[in-house]
């Protein structure tokens, strides 16, 4: 008897620290082309959008495309470098940008593969982009203090042509892609692409719901639009989405401690990075741990206090099944395979709530209530305004999460029948 009460501590000692890897079972895929790498560049808005693009190609029927996203960037550093001079310098200039400006140049200026358009002098070599900013830079604040000179010369902005062609190249009237001539214009159709058929979601309270606001991030230099949803509606839009087999465009925040692309797992855990001990610190990312529940409220405050930034855009391409914790989404970077699992993150669902700047999603993926209240479909809906607003919600109040077998049910419905809405965050607002 003295034997057994000797081990009994023991046991309990070994049981309570017994650690769980993470283990990820595949739920939903949606279809998507190799990783890239944006290397030394701030451009990971064009490299995400575009794969974004190219899954969309392929759900719509055509065969998988390597798209440029220089011919892109380059007409985007265009449309910024005129932008700066005529708000006489006040403006954003840099590399960063947001997917609608993807859309918007794939909108005028259509698109072209990687092969026609390298956008480098030397295909070979990695993206680096820092001089060329600096260049950009130093050419428009000299076109702005030219200006309030008045001495500004007729046909100024085609010395921002003339630098961005001697870095990225000329972009090409024509190209071929199979043996089939195309202009930029007819290459955008052939694959099917449509810019108006995508919109942006967000949720933030400092703006009514269920109405478009101009998102106050840096990087929205265009003044594009977001549609602001209450969180759980903002989860359930990117939860139909995956379920039909539709891709989304993901704007993030992965500064925080949380996200870990050498590990591929990016969550929100209970226990603050600085309460945890150098041994559990070790251990993040490596063993499974408590997280903790996002409200909406939790997540404006992490926003206002600018701890919740607008810093990478990446493409979510479906859902995996993780053993203890339940949802996680798998999301595509563009760090190279080199970086996360492959060049893949798996993303909890207590960091895509908090962490989420925006979804850009096809219209046709939203959920029908959704598109009514945006515009995109007829019909009203009653709008229960108490349960939007959410103005009362503690930080720290617990938020259900979207439970793993009946997404799981709700995805696997959609391989052979009409997908059904699945309800997004199983929360309250």
């Amino acid at each position: 008897m003295k034997k057994l009460l000797f081990c009994l501590p023991l046991f309990f000692a070994a049981a309570m620290t017994a650690q769980t890897p993470y283990e990820f079972k595949e739920v939903k895929t949606v279809k998507a082309t190799p990783v890239k790498s944006q290397d030394q560049t701030g451009t990971c808005w064009a490299f995400s959008t575009a794969s974004f693009l190219e899954s969309e190609a392929i759900r719509m029927g055509k065969a998988p495309v390597d798209l440029s996203e220089m011919y892109v960037v380059r007409h985007i550093y265009r449309d910024k470098a005129e932008n700066f001079v005529r708000r006489q310098g006040t403006a954003q200039l840099g590399e960063g940008g947001l997917a609608h400006d993807l859309l918007n140049a794939v909108r005028e200026h259509g698109i072209v593969t990687e092969q026609a358009y390298p956008g480098r002098k030397d295909p070979s070599k990695p993206f680096v982009h820092g001089p060329l900013e600096q260049k950009i830079k130093d050419l428009c604040n000299a076109l702005v203090d030219q200006a309030k000179q008045g001495k500004l010369a007729a046909g100024w902005t085609g010395r921002i042509d003339s630098l961005l062609d001697a870095e990225l190249g000329k972009v090409p009237n024509t190209f071929v892609e199979n043996g089939v001539q195309y202009t930029p214009q007819s290459f955008r159709d052939f694959l099917g692409i449509n810019p108006d058929d995508y919109v942006s979601v967000t949720s933030f309270s400092h703006h009514p719901f269920y109405t478009p606001f101009i998102l106050e991030i840096p990087d929205n230099f265009a003044n594009g639009s977001f549609f602001n949803l209450p969180l759980s509606e903002m989860m359930r839009c990117l939860n139909n989405a995956l379920q039909q087999g539709y891709g989304v465009e993901w704007d993030a925040d992965v500064s925080n401690r949380g996200f870990s692309s050498q590990n591929g797992i990016a969550i929100v855990p209970e226990k603050d990075w600085k309460d945890k001990t150098t041994a559990e610190q070790a251990n993040s990312f490596k063993f499974w741990e408590d997280e903790k529940e996002v409200s909406q409220a939790y997540r404006q405050e992490m926003f206002d206090r600018q701890i919740t930034t607008d810093d990478h855009l990446m493409h979510i391409t479906g859902v995996v099944d993780e053993t203890q914790s339940g949802l996680f989404y798998t999301v595509k970077n563009s760090w190279g395979t080199n970086s996360g699992v492959n060049g893949y993150v798996n993303v909890s669902e207590s960091y895509m709530r908090l962490n989420t700047i925006s979804f850009t999603i096809h219209k046709n993926a939203l959920p029908s209530d959704v598109r009514k209240r945006m515009g995109l479909e007829p019909g009203q809906v009653t709008i229960d305004q108490t349960k939007a607003t959410n103005s009362t919600t503690p930080a720290n109040k617990p938020v259900g999460k979207t439970s793993p077998t009946s997404i799981q049910k709700g995805m696997r419905a959609t391989e052979g029948a009409p997908a059904k809405a699945v309800p997004g965050g199983g929360s309250k607002e």
